[in-house]
Protein backbone atom coordinates (compact mmCIF):
# COMPACT_ATOMS: atom_id res chain seq x y z
CA UNK A 1 0.00 0.00 0.00
CA UNK A 2 1.29 3.30 -0.96
CA UNK A 3 0.08 6.58 -0.03
CA UNK A 4 0.80 9.94 -2.42
CA UNK A 5 2.57 12.41 -0.54
CA UNK A 6 0.83 15.47 0.48
CA UNK A 7 2.52 18.50 -1.12
CA UNK A 8 2.69 22.54 0.35
CA UNK A 9 0.83 25.10 -2.02
CA UNK A 10 2.51 28.06 -1.69
CA UNK A 11 0.75 30.02 -4.61
CA UNK A 12 -1.07 32.85 -2.88
CA UNK A 13 -3.10 33.84 -5.84
CA UNK A 14 -5.17 31.80 -8.48
CA UNK A 15 -3.47 30.31 -11.92
CA UNK A 16 -4.68 31.05 -15.16
CA UNK A 17 -3.56 28.45 -17.79
CA UNK A 18 -2.82 31.41 -20.55
CA UNK A 19 -1.07 30.98 -23.76
CA UNK A 20 0.08 34.32 -24.15
CA UNK A 21 3.12 35.64 -26.08
CA UNK A 22 5.88 37.19 -23.93
CA UNK A 23 9.14 39.23 -24.58
CA UNK A 24 11.69 38.91 -21.90
CA UNK A 25 15.17 41.17 -20.79
CA UNK A 26 17.93 39.95 -18.58
CA UNK A 27 18.80 43.49 -17.13
CA UNK A 28 22.00 42.18 -16.07
CA UNK A 29 22.89 41.98 -19.82
CA UNK A 30 20.43 43.19 -21.75
CA UNK A 31 19.81 39.97 -23.27
CA UNK A 32 16.61 40.07 -25.27
CA UNK A 33 14.25 37.06 -26.21
CA UNK A 34 10.57 36.11 -26.68
CA UNK A 35 8.53 33.05 -25.33
CA UNK A 36 4.76 31.77 -24.53
CA UNK A 37 3.61 31.70 -21.27
CA UNK A 38 1.68 28.48 -19.61
CA UNK A 39 0.10 29.87 -16.58
CA UNK A 40 -0.21 33.22 -15.20
CA UNK A 41 -1.37 34.60 -11.72
CA UNK A 42 -1.29 38.57 -10.62
CA UNK A 43 1.97 37.31 -8.66
CA UNK A 44 3.59 35.02 -11.22
CA UNK A 45 3.96 33.53 -14.25
CA UNK A 46 5.57 29.94 -15.83
CA UNK A 47 6.46 30.62 -19.15
CA UNK A 48 8.65 29.04 -22.24
CA UNK A 49 11.44 30.57 -23.64
CA UNK A 50 15.08 30.13 -25.24
CA UNK A 51 16.36 32.58 -23.30
CA UNK A 52 18.94 30.85 -20.53
CA UNK A 53 18.60 32.87 -17.42
CA UNK A 54 19.42 31.57 -13.76
CA UNK A 55 17.88 31.10 -10.43
CA UNK A 56 17.43 34.56 -8.48
CA UNK A 57 18.24 36.37 -11.39
CA UNK A 58 16.21 39.83 -12.52
CA UNK A 59 13.90 40.36 -15.77
CA UNK A 60 11.67 42.65 -17.44
CA UNK A 61 8.24 40.81 -18.88
CA UNK A 62 6.08 42.53 -21.25
CA UNK A 63 2.91 40.86 -21.92
CA UNK A 64 -1.10 41.49 -22.36
CA UNK A 65 -1.84 40.64 -18.90
CA UNK A 66 -5.94 39.34 -19.30
CA UNK A 67 -8.77 40.85 -17.83
CA UNK A 68 -8.96 37.85 -15.06
CA UNK A 69 -5.44 39.13 -13.59
CA UNK A 70 -6.52 42.38 -13.96
CA UNK A 71 -10.04 42.61 -13.04
CA UNK A 72 -11.23 45.07 -15.57
CA UNK A 73 -9.88 45.04 -18.87
CA UNK A 74 -6.77 43.33 -20.39
CA UNK A 75 -4.21 45.67 -20.56
CA UNK A 76 -0.82 45.42 -21.77
CA UNK A 77 2.34 45.29 -19.08
CA UNK A 78 5.86 45.73 -18.50
CA UNK A 79 6.46 43.50 -14.82
CA UNK A 80 10.09 43.53 -12.83
CA UNK A 81 10.17 39.99 -12.32
CA UNK A 82 12.73 37.93 -10.13
CA UNK A 83 13.37 34.29 -11.15
CA UNK A 84 12.60 31.43 -9.16
CA UNK A 85 13.46 28.13 -10.74
CA UNK A 86 14.42 27.41 -14.11
CA UNK A 87 13.83 23.38 -15.49
CA UNK A 88 15.87 21.52 -17.38
CA UNK A 89 16.15 22.93 -20.48
CA UNK A 90 14.97 20.66 -23.51
CA UNK A 91 15.93 20.56 -27.35
CA UNK A 92 13.11 20.78 -29.88
CA UNK A 93 14.17 21.65 -33.54
CA UNK A 94 17.63 22.10 -32.52
CA UNK A 95 16.82 25.18 -30.24
CA UNK A 96 17.01 24.96 -26.66
CA UNK A 97 13.99 25.77 -24.49
CA UNK A 98 13.82 26.73 -20.81
CA UNK A 99 10.71 26.56 -18.30
CA UNK A 100 11.25 29.23 -16.17
CA UNK A 101 8.78 30.43 -13.01
CA UNK A 102 9.25 33.75 -11.98
CA UNK A 103 7.95 35.92 -9.32
CA UNK A 104 5.87 38.82 -10.64
CA UNK A 105 7.82 42.08 -8.12
CA UNK A 106 6.33 45.71 -10.10
CA UNK A 107 4.54 46.38 -12.99
CA UNK A 108 3.95 49.58 -15.29
CA UNK A 109 1.22 49.80 -17.32
CA UNK A 110 1.94 50.31 -21.11
CA UNK A 111 0.03 52.93 -23.42
CA UNK A 112 -2.67 51.74 -25.65
CA UNK A 113 -2.03 50.66 -28.85
CA UNK A 114 -3.14 49.24 -31.95
CA UNK A 115 -3.59 45.26 -31.84
CA UNK A 116 -1.72 44.96 -34.58
CA UNK A 117 1.33 46.67 -33.85
CA UNK A 118 1.71 45.12 -30.97
CA UNK A 119 2.76 41.60 -32.62
CA UNK A 120 5.85 39.24 -31.37
CA UNK A 121 7.66 37.08 -33.34
CA UNK A 122 6.81 33.19 -32.83
CA UNK A 123 9.86 31.65 -31.22
CA UNK A 124 10.11 28.50 -33.31
CA UNK A 125 11.03 26.01 -30.64
CA UNK A 126 7.27 26.77 -29.72
CA UNK A 127 5.25 27.39 -32.27
CA UNK A 128 6.96 25.72 -35.61
CA UNK A 129 7.43 28.95 -37.11
CA UNK A 130 10.37 30.59 -38.50
CA UNK A 131 12.03 34.22 -38.51
CA UNK A 132 10.73 34.67 -41.85
CA UNK A 133 7.27 34.15 -40.94
CA UNK A 134 7.06 38.01 -40.10
CA UNK A 135 9.08 41.16 -38.46
CA UNK A 136 9.26 41.66 -34.51
CA UNK A 137 7.72 44.67 -33.32
CA UNK A 138 9.62 46.74 -30.68
CA UNK A 139 7.23 46.78 -27.24
CA UNK A 140 6.01 50.70 -26.82
CA UNK A 141 7.16 53.18 -24.34
CA UNK A 142 6.23 53.01 -20.54
CA UNK A 143 3.87 55.07 -18.40
CA UNK A 144 3.52 55.77 -14.90
CA UNK A 145 4.84 52.79 -13.12
CA UNK A 146 2.65 51.01 -10.48
CA UNK A 147 3.66 48.60 -7.65
CA UNK A 148 1.93 46.12 -5.66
Amino acid sequence: MSTTPVGLERRVGQRFAFHLPVSLRDIANGAEALGCTQDVSSRGVFLFTDLPVTEGSEIELTLKMPSEITLGESMHVRCRARILRVTGAQSLHAEMRFGVAVCLKAYEYLPEVAESSMTFRRISALHGHHEEDGPAARPPGLVAGHRE
